[in-house]
C-alpha cells in the first residue's frame, strides 16, 4: 500500500471497527425480530401471513449483513497483519481510491471484475 494510504491506516481501522460494531448491533436486532417474537404466531393462517410477511426481507438483510461483517473482520485482520491493500488474488496493490470507496475490499478492481 502506498505511503499516503499508510498515514490513514489507523483511521481506516478505527472506522472499520466502528462499522463492525454498528453492524453487529443491527444484526442482533434483526435476529431478534426473526427468532424472538414477543407474541406467538396466530393460529389463523391469514393472520400468520400478515404477521410474517416481512420476515423474508429481514432474513435477506441479515444474510447480507453477515457477509459484510465477515468482510470487515477480514479487513481488520489484514490491517493487523500488514497485508491490507494487497489484492488477495494477484498480490498487487489495491488502488487507494477503491479502498476509500470500499475499505474492506480484498481484491484489486481487475481481479474483482474477473471474479464476478
Amino acid at each position: 500500500i502506498t505511503e499516503r494510504a499508510k498515514v490513514n491506516i489507523d483511521k481506516v481501522k478505527q472506522d472499520l471497527i466502528q462499522q463492525k460494531s454498528e453492524l453487529q448491533s443491527r444484526l442482533e436486532r434483526t435476529h431478534k425480530h426473526l427468532f424472538s417474537k414477543e407474541s406467538p404466531v396466530s393460529p389463523n393462517f391469514h393472520e400468520q401471513i400478515k404477521e410474517t410477511e416481512n420476515d423474508e426481507v429481514v432474513a435477506a438483510l441479515e444474510t447480507e449483513g453477515l457477509g459484510e461483517l465477515i468482510q470487515i473482520s477480514r479487513a481488520i485482520e489484514r490491517i493487523e497483519n500488514g497485508t491490507y491493500g494487497n489484492c488477495s488474488d494477484c498480490g498487487g496493490q489495491i488502488a487507494e481510491e477503491r479502498l476509500i470507496a470500499i475499505p474492506y475490499a480484498d481484491a484489486c478492481i481487475g481481479c474483482a471484475e474477473s471474479n464476478s
